[in-house]
């Protein structure tokens, strides 16, 4: 936080027990935040009735001590070691992809984040949940596509709006089932689920695959893609959902991925096109934390544990919307090969080559303001006291 106060230039008019209040003291809340933040990526990044695209991890924040809220040894997908376990916070984040005309890849936008803790009464699943029906109620009217990796299903994820899309890799392990079968008005309750399907494989082993092109991780490939709808009944219940299998080119039996979606109209090579979207919050987490400083605040208390970390992932979101309107200049990765020139193929800005320009424009500000500001009469009292004490010696 002292950081912060020496960024914004701020220490000699704030003292940094107020910037530790408000994390730890002030109220204020998050989810509120992001939302505001939400809108505006909505309305500047994006065209006017947009479909969102909605992506959906967690990530662990290593923090070391007993008192420290909500730190505990869990999974770790980034983790150098051999066993992909750490101790501290994990965060369920909410981020919007979007796609920035000076940028070849996909960027994910943070606008919420909150803290899961092992053996609580929400699970992950249920906070994501929780948090794209406040995104899908704040954005009313606006269809949402989340994407998500095969840790997010199940019951949480039934109670979705009917203006939410929910796109995630199937588990090899689901069993799937055929449609509901007409009801035979026979006494008793309709059938819930029609015949027994079995895994993907089981479907991959009688499916017929059809030749596509799609485009994912800035690669354009050649695949085989097949669907069947269905009922994917331990996790989504009744909802009908469509399974997608995909195939590489040279694989000629079983398949390489299985996705399951609550879209039923999408072509498949869009809906692989829009799964791929997913890896872009995983480089937006990695940079928050390794470029912005994100869970490097030796936070202990529940409000600043819960508060610190959004706010941060924040920050990245502002970065990156004021370089978009702003600060972006077709020369910028040019400029930034002629003074390293071992960077041969770099084409498009990095985050850090963002967060640098904005360093720049804020110093510059600092010390070349477009209008001078007046003295105080304070100020001019303090240098004339000073010239008479000169001038007395």
């Amino acid at each position: 936080m002292t950081g912060i106060l020496l960024g914004a230039g701020l220490t000699r008019t704030w003292s940094h027990d107020r910037a530790h209040a408000f994390f730890s003291r002030v109220t204020w809340k998050p989810d509120l935040l992001g939302i505001a933040l939400s809108h505006l990526v909505v309305r500047r990044l994006l065209s006017e009735g947009a479909v969102l695209t909605v992506t959906v991890d967690d990530t662990l924040f290593k923090r070391r001590g007993k008192k420290v809220f909500g730190a505990a040894w869990q999974h770790d997908g980034a983790a150098r070691a051999s066993r992909p376990v750490g101790r501290g916070t994990c965060f369920v984040v909410v981020g919007i992809v979007v796609q920035l005309p000076f940028l070849a890849r996909p960027v994910c936008l943070p606008v919420m984040a909150r803290l899961w803790r092992p053996q609580q009464e929400q699970s992950k699943a249920g906070l994501a949940a929780s948090m794209i029906r406040l995104l899908a109620a704040c954005h009313y009217g606006r269809h949402i596509h989340v994407v998500a990796d095969a840790a997010y299903h199940g019951k949480a994820l039934r109670a979705l709006p009917t203006t939410c899309t929910f796109t995630t890799r199937l588990p090899a392990s689901a069993v799937l089932y055929d449609l509901a079968p007409p009801p035979t008005g026979r006494r008793g309750r309709p059938a819930l689920k029609g015949q027994r399907l079995g895994t993907a494989k089981d479907l991959a082993d009688t499916a017929d695959f059809t030749t596509a092109t799609v485009t994912r991780y800035q690669r354009t490939e050649t695949v085989h893609l097949t669907a069947t709808t269905c009922l994917w009944y331990g996790s989504f219940h009744t909802r009908t959902v469509r399974i997608v299998l995909l195939r590489d080119e040279d694989t000629v039996s079983g398949y390489d991925l299985a996705l399951v979606t609550t879209d039923l109209d999408t072509p498949l090579p869009d809906l692989v096109t829009r799964y791929a979207w997913c890896w872009p919050i995983e480089v937006t987490c990695a940079e928050a934390r390794d470029l912005l400083g994100a869970g490097q605040a030796q936070r202990r208390t529940r409000h600043a544990v819960e508060r610190t970390v959004p706010f941060s992932l924040y920050c990245y979101t502002i970065t990156v919307v004021w370089y978009a309107l702003h600060g972006h200049h077709p020369a910028d990765a040019a400029e930034h090969r002629e003074r390293a020139p071992w960077y041969t193929t770099k084409a498009d800005p990095s985050l850090s080559d963002m967060v640098a320009k904005l360093r720049r424009v804020i110093i510059a500000a600092r010390f070349t303001p477009n209008s001078p500001g007046r003295p105080t009469d304070e100020e001019i009292r303090a240098v004339q006291q000073a010239w008479a004490a000169a001038s007395a010696a």
